[in-house]
């Protein structure tokens, strides 16, 4: 039986062409499903969101928490999420919202809006094995079902030194750390002195979520960019990726990984 989650994501029986060994065929498959999800605020469009249509309750919340747009789920009145017309409404408990006025379009899945401010800089004295962190790796690909199930999405996870606490899955980079970040203030779960793990490459936006979390440490199976290296050193984010069997790089703070600063 396919679990509800996955039926949730995924669109099953596309029919659709192959060409392969020099000769046609027809065959079916699942896709992810994608949905432009509209937020308003107070009656105001705020941004809309290119996601896949799972935990949506959650990654409104967490969108909110870490474009610094709530502090806390206190701070929302009420929410109502209307799945056919892809929209959410949300009320605030303190009236007068004003719309931010800087808005930066990021790197990710359909171009993301950033309202974020400058972050503080993390603040940790939390110290993982590379042996931990290859572990936590595993059970993330362990984990990634809907992956599995349909391909063409990311996997992220927060998760203590020895196992996953969160996990989601989206067609966005950035939207499975907003997931991952509204359920734990929907479940009061802390995400400081935590490790974030995704199977996408880690951009300047997600560093700036995972500041926003106050999670010292940011995973990933490939590589960072020039520009995520530095503002995860400016930061203070551990930068660790091509996390792969038994090999890792760390790429800015290595004293949080046992050994790191011991070579020659």
């Amino acid at each position: 039986m396919v679990n509800e989650s996955l039926i949730e994501g995924a669109t099953p029986d596309i029919t659709y062409s192959v060409f392969s060994s020099e000769a046609w065929r027809r065959a079916t498959t699942s896709v992810p499903k994608e949905m432009a999800l509209t937020i308003y605020i107070d009656d105001e469009e705020l941004v809309t969101i290119l996601c896949t249509p799972t935990k949506l309750i959650p990654l409104v919340i967490g969108f909110l928490y870490t474009e610094d747009i709530i502090a806390d789920k206190g701070d929302v009145a009420s929410m109502r999420m209307c799945e056919e017309e892809s929209l959410a409404d949300v009320r605030l408990s303190k009236p007068g919202y004003t719309l931010p006025a800087r808005r930066t379009i990021s790197s990710g899945c359909g171009g993301g809006v950033s309202f974020a401010a400058e972050r503080q800089k993390v603040d940790s004295s939390l110290v993982v094995t590379p042996g931990e962190v290859l572990s936590l790796m595993k059970q993330l690909n362990e984990q990634a079902e809907l992956y599995r199930f349909c391909g063409g999405v990311h996997t992220s996870a927060l998760a203590n030194t020895g196992n996953l606490m969160v996990v989601a899955e989206d067609i966005g980079r950035h939207n499975t750390l907003d997931k991952i970040m509204g359920e734990c203030l929907l479940t009061e779960l802390s995400t400081r002195d935590r490790l974030l793990l995704t199977t996408g490459r880690i951009s300047s936006e997600m560093l700036s979520k995972a500041a926003k979390m106050e999670t010292p440490i940011a995973v990933s199976r490939t590589s960072p960019t020039d520009q995520s290296i530095s503002l995860a050193q400016e930061l203070g984010i551990t930068l660790i990726g091509y996390v792969h069997g038994s090999r890792l790089s760390v790429y800015s703070h290595e004293e949080r990984v046992q050994g790191a600063l011991d070579q020659e």
